[in-house]
């Protein structure tokens, strides 16, 4: 197997892009003509779909609470008394990264000023804000001006970056974090000699908000544990900055994205960084940094770690909440097209699939369970991404229409109906997802009438509309732009 993957790459590898869109397409297909041909199958397909999706909720609902009382509980607690405890800890020097292109001064500012307020002694964080050079060199240096002269005397460093193009790379925020962290290590490390033992690196959308005590808990947490440097930490990002400015049809999908980020945190089995997640500024030089062909960033560098170690890396889940944009245009149908562009690009990250296959076929030293266990929850993730909703929605009332002689027989008229019982006891758990939205989510704005806050919970008889529109249909654009080698272009995503 493995003389043949090494002797013919570029053939597996396109195999390889073809299987998520194979595998979607099919599983979506099935029940319209297996119901014909094997209908019985269908039919236990369709109701073991459905139990596994109750489980699923089951354990949302169960992981987001225990999230919840642990948040909670380090929200509350005094990180610095137990950072200062330790006799290096005025060595820790934390690097932020701020990848940006194009985003507004103000954006900026309201992230700045998060990390202004942070409980962690600021003159120990280097903040670097990685521009792109195809932004307007005057746009960016009257942005730069304003954010050095308001915040770089709170910093150790304010360093700017500006990223070009090279041949080889691909517009994106991986290629961009690449440039700026060799950048900050030729310019901490290599001149100024600062310890890359005692760094952590943090990636940062520009629009991020942190808490107080993030880079506290982030500093006891790299002290506090001799296997630092097979740590990623990860927090829970929360899509809750501009919730209140959404249309209903993308703020359901924004408020399960929120629910579903924070349910992942007591999951070690299965958390990977996201979004916004720090390591070891060690880690990353020694697996070479961010790709920069590459789209997908924050999984492919934790499995980019994960092989170059032969296994052993895992994500810790930091107890604190970081606030994030959601997308949002200036109109309605802006909004609506800002967010689907955006569940493309998430989707996208299924483009990892033929590298991290490929690594798992040909790791020896990796040991294998621990392998099998990521990447089958890669596959569960990405590879069902289009598919839940067409199963879930009308994976078996629509094929007993079609052949409705099947539907006639004792074991199409009870599966219809048992699926039904089996979704509308998991519809039970969004009780814990309203709570926890409702104390996590910012608090009503003036302009927005009470009424409208009390009806919230109703608008999730949208889940159906905004489920199809924002997550089936995304992820299989991105699977079948996959499977016929009809690649992505990286697109900021609009946010007001």
């Amino acid at each position: 197997m493995r003389g043949f993957i090494t002797k013919n790459e570029r053939l597996v590898y396109r195999i390889l892009e073809i299987l998520p869109g194979f595998f979607s397409w099919n599983i979506i297909l099935f029940p319209y003509w297996g119901i014909f041909l094997v209908p019985t199958l269908v039919a236990y397909f369709v109701l073991g779909f459905n139990i596994y999706w109750f489980y699923q909720s089951l354990q949302i609902a169960v992981t987001s609470t225990i999230s919840h009382l642990k948040i909670q509980a380090a929200m509350a607690y005094n990180w610095m008394a137990d950072v200062n405890g330790f006799p290096d800890a005025q060595r820790v020097h934390h690097v932020v990264i701020i990848p940006t292109y194009k985003e507004p001064l103000h954006i900026l500012e309201r992230t700045f000023n998060s990390l202004v307020a942070q409980e962690f002694p600021t003159k120990q964080m280097t903040l670097v804000l990685a521009m792109e050079g195809k932004e307007p060199r005057q746009d960016r240096e009257a942005k730069v001006n304003t954010l050095k002269k308001k915040f770089e005397r709170y910093f150790a460093n304010l360093f700017v970056t500006v990223h070009e193009l090279e041949i080889g790379e691909v517009t994106g925020k991986s290629s961009n974090e690449r440039h700026a962290a060799i950048w900050t290590k030729k310019e901490l490390i290599d001149k100024r000699n600062l310890d890359i033992g005692y760094m952590t690196i943090t990636s940062s959308d520009a629009d991020h908000i942190f808490h107080p005590k993030h880079f506290a808990v982030l500093a006891y947490k790299f002290l506090d544990n001799p296997k630092r440097y097979q740590l990623f930490w990860q927090p829970a990002v929360m899509f809750y900055n501009n919730i209140w400015a959404l249309p209903a049809i993308t703020r359901v999908p924004n408020t399960l994205s929120t629910i579903w980020n924070f349910s992942q945190l007591p999951r070690r089995d299965r958390l990977l960084s996201q979004q916004n997640y720090s390591l070891s500024f060690k880690l990353l030089d020694e697996v070479g940094y961010w790709d920069p062909d590459k789209i997908p960033e924050d999984w492919g560098i934790f499995f980019k770690a994960f092989f170059a170690k032969k296994g052993g890396i895992e994500v810790e889940p930091l107890y604190l909440p970081v606030y994030s944009d959601a997308a949002q245009g200036q109109t309605l149908f802006q909004t609506l097209k800002s967010y689907y562009q955006q569940q493309v690009r998430w989707a996208w990250g299924v483009s990892d699939t033929p590298w991290i296959l490929k690594n798992y076929l040909l790791s020896k030293d990796v040991p294998f369970f621990e392998k099998t266990m990521r990447v089958l929850y890669f596959i569960q993730a990405h590879f069902f991404w289009p598919v839940n909703w067409f199963i879930i929605t009308i994976g078996v009332t629509l094929p007993t229409i079609l052949n409705p002689a099947f539907g006639r027989t004792s074991l199409g008229y009870m599966v219809p109906k048992l699926s039904s019982l089996i979704l509308t006891l998991a519809l039970g758990f969004l009780v814990v997802m309203f709570i926890i939205d409702n104390i996590y989510k910012p608090k009503r704005p003036k302009e927005i009438p009470a009424w409208r806050a009390l009806l919230t919970p109703l608008e999730f008889v949208l889940m159906p509309i905004a489920g199809f529109f924002f997550s089936a249909l995304p992820g299989l654009d991105a699977h079948t732009r996959l499977m016929l080698g009809k690649y992505l272009e990286y697109r900021v995503t609009e946010k007001v």
